[in-house]
């Protein structure tokens, strides 16, 4: 069923009270349209994790590589449509904590939903640091990874600061980078099988241990993974022109191009190497491109992923300080973070304070813990989204905005759950412990600040 647009109302005065003025451009320049928006969202998406993701998903699942990205392709979909509604009801920065504080008039659900957010998404920036400083650039630069690390985000920061346009800019030229290495590994794959050197029977082989309902479902936790960052996105509402419009055609163009790159990267890896070959591997896309026999040099392939997770890590910081941002705007976090540029219109002190955690983090985590809690979280904050798109089906504004039917975000709830079944019990641990540090910033700080009343 096609997703239709809800018209407006006959007047104004049928809104609720907590629908947000639209007059009200917030202190962000409106300067992103939709190829940039949609470029934003498939650098995001298209992350560093693709480069080394098909051998893991290779080791649960086996030659059918391409299943678990299928599933995990439609289960964003399904919260994507959620976005796209809430994101074009109420156009402002901030994300899933203001869809939450809408939907629940509760500053703890508000809080907690976007410090998830925030505390993932400054988590997989220090993650990428150190991924950008360690066996990506060694090949090309031996140095200690720690100080790398610091000033890669201390870049990063810079570049955030100088405007968005410029930030997106740079993401346009590190998205073709990195979506023109994954069309060469789909390209030398099938032409590998159009040399007759292919074979296409691993591609319905299932390999994984078990039944292959139950092997595609587990290896869908680790292809989802490769999907999430369309959410940032929300988080530039404010800077997005004629968003009702724009927004939802940049997102789900942006997933199912990333979708199909995916799917055509997983059949061209398991019509060149097998399984184990694949799942033995820590860098299983430069390995598929040897056993082409294509004469690409090592170093260059690195080259790539490394402009991969730069990409990553950039447009992760930018949804980070307009979350944070956000947040402010909302009364969740301290009023300071609401300052901007005068000149570049950017919010620089939410810049500064999600670049000193992620700093910290990067100083006092390895890659490996600092992976591990992303998806738990942010699984977290889409079923949040997902239960509120239905609360706020209460509450009318004065626009026209993108509307989904409600068997998606009900399908989506569902999805999140299913997919949080299969998360291991440290990871719930990890997740619970960064969601301790929340509660107590709340009743620091976040406490004194009003509520805001449920829709009706």
């Amino acid at each position: 069923m096609k997703p239709s647009v809800a018209p407006p109302p006959p007047s104004s005065s049928s809104s609720s009270s907590s629908a947000p003025d639209l007059a009200r451009s917030g202190s962000l320049a409106r300067v992103v349209g939709g190829p940039l928006l949609f470029l934003f969202i498939l650098g995001d998406v298209l992350g560093a994790g693709v480069y080394v993701l098909v051998g893991k998903i290779a080791g649960q699942v086996g030659g059918a590589t391409w299943a678990p990205l299928a599933v995990a392709l439609l289960f964003a979909l399904l919260t994507a449509a959620s976005y796209a509604e809430l994101v074009t009801k109420y156009p402002q920065a901030g994300g899933s904590a203001v869809f939450a504080q809408r939907a629940f008039g509760s500053r703890l659900v508000a809080f907690l939903v976007g410090f998830a957010m925030l505390a993932a998404g400054v988590t997989s920036a220090a993650g990428l640091a150190l991924a950008f400083a360690g066996d990506y650039l060694r090949p090309l630069l031996d140095v200690p990874a720690l100080p790398v690390a610091l000033l890669f985000l201390l870049a990063v920061a810079l570049l955030n600061a100088r405007g968005v346009r410029e930030s997106l800019g740079a993401n346009v030229l590190m998205t073709l980078v990195e979506v023109s290495g994954l069309l060469l590994v789909i390209g030398l794959g099938f032409a590998f099988l159009w040399g007759g050197e292919g074979t296409t029977d691993r591609l319905l082989r299932f390999d994984g241990g078990s039944s292959p309902g139950a092997a595609v479902l587990g290896a869908a936790l680790i292809a989802f993974y490769s999907f999430v960052g369309f959410e940032t996105s929300a988080n530039m509402a404010e800077e997005v022109r004629d968003v009702s419009r724009v927004y939802p055609r940049a997102l789900f163009g942006a997933l199912l191009v990333a979708g199909l790159v995916y799917v055509g990267v997983a059949v061209a890896a398991s019509l060149v190497l097998d399984a184990p070959a694949l799942a033995a591997s820590s860098a299983p896309l430069l390995d598929v491109v040897r056993a082409t026999g294509f004469n690409m040099p090592p170093w260059l392939f690195g080259v790539i992923a490394l402009i991969a997770v730069a990409n990553g890590a950039l447009l992760t910081m930018i949804m980070s300080s307009r979350l944070a941002y956000g947040m402010a705007e909302e009364g969740l976090l301290p009023a300071v973070l609401r300052r901007v540029l005068p000149q570049r219109r950017t919010p620089w002190v939410a810049i500064v304070a999600t670049t000193v955690a992620a700093m910290l983090l990067a100083a006092t985590g390895t890659l490996v813990v600092l992976a591990e809690t992303v998806v738990l979280l942010l699984l977290f904050v889409f079923l949040s989204t997902n239960v509120a798109v239905l609360v706020l089906r209460r509450d009318v504004v004065p626009h026209a905005h993108f509307r989904t039917p409600v068997v998606l975000p009900v399908l989506a709830i569902v999805s999140c759950l299913v997919l949080m079944t299969q998360q291991a019990p440290e990871n719930w641990l990890r997740a619970g412990l960064l969601l301790a540090v929340g509660m107590v910033l709340y009743f620091v700080s976040g406490a004194r600040h009003p509520v805001v009343a449920p829709a009706h």
